[in-house]
């Protein structure tokens, strides 16, 4: 147990670290003070290679700083709500390809006009999660009403055309769908659901997608192993190991089960070393199987201010918890399986 509060206690000051200095880079880079909104097309030194702004990130990073603002005493500053807010009005102002319909664009210029619309239902599930959000912060109830009108256009199943993905094995979600049953396990306090969720979701994923020649976890794989004719199956891509980190701490916190906690940290190392960038801050995106940066950028159409943050925010809330019950455990032989479990972030 003493190296399990070690490991712990260690994990603990790292990510905290970590998350002032990814915050700190979206801050000082990403805000736009012309036309509000995020730049997220940042290069490795943060510095803007494309102004096109892409609704989910946008709405992606005013919920990432709602959520700081709201549950950490350190970020609980006016500039970050500032920011938040210009973010929900640029919103409210531009995602909706023709007021008052409810379909979301996917791309926006950088003064906010249509630039490209999906068909999927992202851009109105972020939408809408970010005016909620800001909501709660705010009280405002302008951000409530947008947001719930928005929702409306998604369909009861959620669910969206097909893709065409094939038949392929995907660790990355896998392992994101993980964590999410897991709070639903620790809810229902069903220990049978939360064994068969960590061996069917954290540690089967995890097997079949860890790079045992080079480390790190795979994000596509077909079901007959890695497809020759995809490059990008073959890269390691920074937010499945988000997701890995996140599940089997999750996974750790409500089993006790050391093996989880060792799991993380193999996981944990393996992010920190690989896609940090120690001299800038941030993190890079996407590693090829050696390891190696293939690409420098710190953001893009698909990465923003929300996956990493989002990751070590989550972190840092267990590994706070799991330090303050073996603080005030009684008996230093007891796991953590033995208090009940919590809901972590969102």
């Amino acid at each position: 147990m003493e190296s399990e509060r070690e490991t712990l206690q260690v994990w603990k000051e790292r990510v905290e670290q970590e998350l002032d200095r990814v915050v700190a880079f979206w801050v000082e880079h990403s805000h736009d003070q012309e036309h509000g909104g995020f730049f997220t097309c940042l290069g490795h030194d943060g510095k803007v290679f494309d102004d096109l702004k892409y609704v989910w990130l946008q709405a992606r990073q005013v919920w990432m700083y709602c959520h700081l603002y709201r549950h950490f005493q350190r970020f609980h500053q006016s500039q970050l709500l500032d920011s938040a807010k210009a973010g929900g009005e640029f919103l409210l102002r531009c995602a909706r390809v023709a007021p008052p319909g409810k379909k979301c664009a996917f791309v926006l210029t950088r003064d906010g006009r249509p630039s490209k619309v999906q068909r999927t239902i992202f851009s109105e599930c972020f939408y809408t999660m970010a005016m909620n959000e800001l909501w709660r912060v705010t009280g405002d109830v302008r951000y409530q009403r947008g947001g719930q009108v928005v929702l409306e256009n998604v369909s009861v199943d959620g669910k969206e055309l097909p893709g065409c993905l094939g038949r392929h094995q995907n660790p990355g979600h896998a392992l994101e769908a993980g964590w999410f049953l897991l709070r639903y396990a620790s809810r229902k306090e069903d220990p049978k659901l939360r064994a068969h969720i960590i061996d069917k979701f954290l540690l089967l994923p995890f097997h079949s997608g860890w790079d045992e020649e080079h480390g790190g976890l795979f994000y596509f794989k077909d079901a007959d192993g890695l497809c020759p004719t995809q490059l990008e199956w073959d890269m390691k891509l920074w937010w499945p190991h988000c997701e890995a980190m996140v599940a089997f701490l999750m996974g750790y916190r409500d089993s006790g089960d050391p093996a989880l906690l060792r799991l993380f940290d193999q996981v944990a190392e393996y992010t920190f070393r690989q896609f940090r960038d120690s001299e800038r801050g941030e993190w890079f995106g996407y590693l090829n199987r050696e390891g190696k940066v293939a690409l420098t950028i710190k953001g893009g159409p698909f990465k923003g201010c929300f996956h990493v943050p989002r990751c070590l925010a989550m972190c840092e809330e267990m590994l706070s918890s799991l330090l303050s019950r073996v603080a005030t455990d009684p008996d230093p032989s007891c796991s953590p399986s033995s208090v009940p479990a919590r809901g972590g972030a969102k």
